[in-house]
């Protein structure tokens, strides 16, 4: 999509390219935001997308239309270099089968490309050691009437269910994902759910969710309370699965991979005229992302956290220039939007058990979500070790957080994102104009740990016991 891979990730001309084409600048960041896995070969763009189009010799391969962003792929790279590349960034790869113009048959085939050890037809083609993937999408959002392929909830069931029982008959321990709505907006979501879910249940691991953000009509104040809209989205569909095996007499349970969620100004892109030129990775939605939006993904960092008992995997789309927590630019330089710290910072400091807490706030009112707390967090805890994720979402107004703990806590680091600017962006220029800061405005009192938040604020506090 867009500039993710091509001047994104793949770049063979830049000075930092190595034998594979791949940017070892861009490399190094995606190793330091600590990401573990990622979905892969796209989104919408996989219901139009032939797989076999990416292997065998490069200069043979064939240009395609992508239809779901209006460009060329050249398929330059496929699924064995971008599995090199998985390999460098030390990260699994989750695969996104097409079954928007495709089926069973070629799902089995890519399956068997992957995965198969030596001694097939498409095993040889591959070469080398299967790939060992254990994570495969079933399609992408085909609820949506813009997906390639777009089905009706029965028709799309039938289908997932025909393909997971499909490839499990050629690997039974796979992990398979059904689609769920592709946003908690659509007019189907709900009876999407409960529909798939009955025609799929037994055959699937989990059941999709995908939700962007952004401050509509200038409304900020619902737009920090997005995690609001996530909890309510994760509680619904878990609900709804649950439903499902009641009836169904299942003891199974069905959890959620919520492969695609992020901040995305997508009234921008739906007010752009329609491109007229067929491009190669053009520039497609490569928002720039300010303070207030990396608070924004801090918090729906906590609510991923929050309800990772039914969450068990999730992807913020995407990763390199394209709605991305990190930009470059052909020939020049890469660096870290605003974005990246809050995801960096929970990767690294986000360890051990999520523990279940309760928090007592005062509210505020939002046009969308009524009254809202103003602060929100989430804990995880390992023996020694504590630390808390925690969101100012007043827009004026410092708040104090307090929480006791046991032992005598002692402070590790913590870490605030906030500025005196909330609209404050990082640039090719100004790379650094927006980090995190270590946070000094923390007190402790014997087992007691008091905080104060600035406004339009994020922060991680470790302590150790």
């Amino acid at each position: 999509m867009g500039r993710c891979v091509y001047g994104g990730i793949y770049e063979p001309s830049h000075p930092s390219a190595d034998a594979d084409g791949f940017r070892q600048d861009v490399l190094s960041l995606v190793r330091e935001m600590g990401v573990s896995l990622v979905r892969y070969p796209g989104g919408n763009f996989v219901s139009g997308y032939r797989w076999e189009d990416g292997i065998g010799p490069v200069e043979s391969r064939p240009v395609r239309r992508d239809l779901a962003w209006h460009s060329l792929e050249t398929n330059e790279v496929g699924i064995d270099e971008f599995m090199r590349w998985a390999a460098q960034a030390g990260v699994e790869v989750m695969y996104a089968l097409n079954l928007g113009t495709r089926g069973v048959q070629e799902a089995l085939d890519v399956h068997e490309y992957l995965n198969q050890p030596e001694g097939t037809h498409l095993s040889d083609r591959r070469g080398g050691k299967p790939y060992g993937i254990s994570m495969f999408c079933l399609g992408n959002e085909m609820d949506g009437p813009w997906q390639t392929g777009h089905k009706t909830a029965h028709e799309y069931g039938r289908l997932a269910a025909e393909t997971a029982r499909a490839l499990r008959s050629a690997e039974p321990g796979l992990e398979l994902i059904a689609c769920g709505s592709s946003n908690s907006a659509m007019p189907t979501f709900g009876a999407w759910e409960a529909t798939v879910l009955e025609l799929a249940y037994d055959a699937v691991d989990y059941i999709s969710a995908h939700a962007y953000y952004e401050p509509l009509d200038g409304d900020l104040a619902s737009f920090l309370a997005s995690a609001v809209d996530m909890d309510h989205f994760v509680t619904s569909v878990t609900a709804t699965a649950d439903s499902v095996a009641a009836r169904l007499k299942s003891k199974k349970r069905i959890n959620i991979s919520f492969d695609e969620w992020n901040v995305w100004y997508l009234s921008r892109f739906q007010n752009a005229p329609t491109p007229t030129e067929w491009e190669v990775a053009p520039r497609v939605i490569e928002d720039h992302y300010n303070v207030t939006d990396a608070v924004v993904v801090g918090s729906l960092l906590i609510s991923l956290l929050r309800h990772s008992d039914r969450v068990t995997a999730a992807c913020q789309a995407q990763l390199v220039n394209v709605i991305a927590p990190i930009r470059a630019e052909s020939s020049g330089p890469a660096w870290r939007q605003t974005t990246f710290h809050p995801f960096a910072l929970t990767s690294r400091l986000a360890t051990g058990e999520v523990l279940d807490i309760q928090i007592d706030s005062p509210t505020y009112a939002t046009p969308r979500f009524g009254d809202v707390p103003v602060i929100d967090a989430v804990a995880t805890h390992e023996p020694g070790s504590l630390t808390v994720f925690a969101v100012n979402r007043s827009q004026n107004e410092p708040t104090e957080l307090t929480f006791s703990v046991g032992g005598a806590p002692e402070l590790a680091e913590a870490w605030l994102l906030a500025d005196a600017d909330p609209t404050a962006t990082n640039t090719q220029e100004n790379p650094d104009r927006v980090i995190p800061q270590p946070f000094e405005d923390i007190t402790i009192d014997g087992d007691t740990i008091r905080v104060t938040l600035p406004p339009i604020a994020w922060a991680a506090i470790r302590l150790t016991t």
